[in-house]
């Protein structure tokens, strides 16, 4: 299957490439920049320059391949709907969401879970229902870690090595619904299988209360297990909007995605992994 695939030179679209070129896949990847053309070149893919905002170049290239996964994080809702809109039409079209759209969860939820976003990603839900209308796929991926780790290193490992703790918010018994970013880009790879219209999260199955990462994260810098608390207020100061959506309280089952796609995630102990 040929298939396109935007922000393949970032944190995701690298596993995600990978992962599809190992299926036998053949991929063109979106590339804004010389460095992001030669980082897919690396990768196996074919670079079709352009971005997000490039509604013609999106469109050609979707009508060249049999699907499209679209992993680049766009500037707003409207920039993303445009783009999703200009590839969607043809083969499968695989979207991003993410978890965070359902609020607290409330303990362990699935896909049909009812959803009350923080402000960061409220623009989602708009979004995602004109796709879905549209018979594309959407993926909700979890709170990601593995390889570069991203989120977490920059808003809690960075800092935390800088102050000699790793901070956590409140009390930290909030729970992360969290996915390896190698699981995820199989379940990606396994969504160009998936019915129009369907929904999957993304998540491994495993969240741990926020402290309990704090801590891992803490050993695996050396620091000794040290953590220190942080008030919302105080993280929102530090962090800004995005401290409302790490303060989630958030549990979620992979099941669906394991029962329509066959889809099992492979890391199953993400505080090993932090405490490495």
């Amino acid at each position: 299957m040929k298939v396109f695939v935007t922000g393949a030179s970032g944190y995701i679209g690298g596993a995600t490439v990978a992962a599809l070129r190992r299926h036998g896949h053949v991929v063109e990847a979106l590339a804004r920049t010389d460095v992001s053309a030669a980082t897919v070149t690396e990768l196996g893919a074919t670079p079709v320059r352009g971005g997000l905002a490039d509604l013609d170049v999106l469109t050609a290239a979707a009508q060249r391949a049999d699907a499209v996964i679209h992993l680049a994080q766009a500037d707003s809702g409207e920039a993303d709907l445009a783009a999703a809109t200009a590839m969607q039409g043809k083969g499968t079209y695989v979207h991003t969401g993410g978890t965070w759209v359902y609020g607290d969860t409330n303990g362990i939820a699935d896909e049909d879970a009812p959803r009350n976003p923080p402000a960061l990603v409220a623009w989602r839900e708009e979004v995602e229902a004109e796709v879905l209308a549209a018979g594309g796929v959407v993926i909700r991926p979890g709170l990601l870690y593995g390889k570069e780790n991203r989120l977490i290193d920059i808003f809690f490992a960075q800092p935390g090595k800088a102050s000699g703790a790793i901070p956590y918010i409140g009390d930290g018994t909030n729970h992360w619904s969290l996915v390896h970013v190698d699981d995820l880009a199989d379940l990606y790879v396994a969504a160009l299988e998936a019915k129009p219209g369907s929904v999957y999260l993304g998540v491994g199955g495993v969240d741990p209360a926020a402290r309990e990462v704090a801590t891992a994260i803490s050993h695996g810098a050396g620091l000794e297990g040290r953590t220190t608390a942080l008030s919302l207020d105080e993280a929102r100061a530090q962090m800004g909007p995005i401290a409302d959506a790490f303060a989630l309280d958030q549990q979620f089952t992979p099941a669906r995605a394991r029962t329509e796609l066959g889809w099992t995630p492979q890391h199953t102990d993400p505080l090993a992994e932090f405490g490495r």
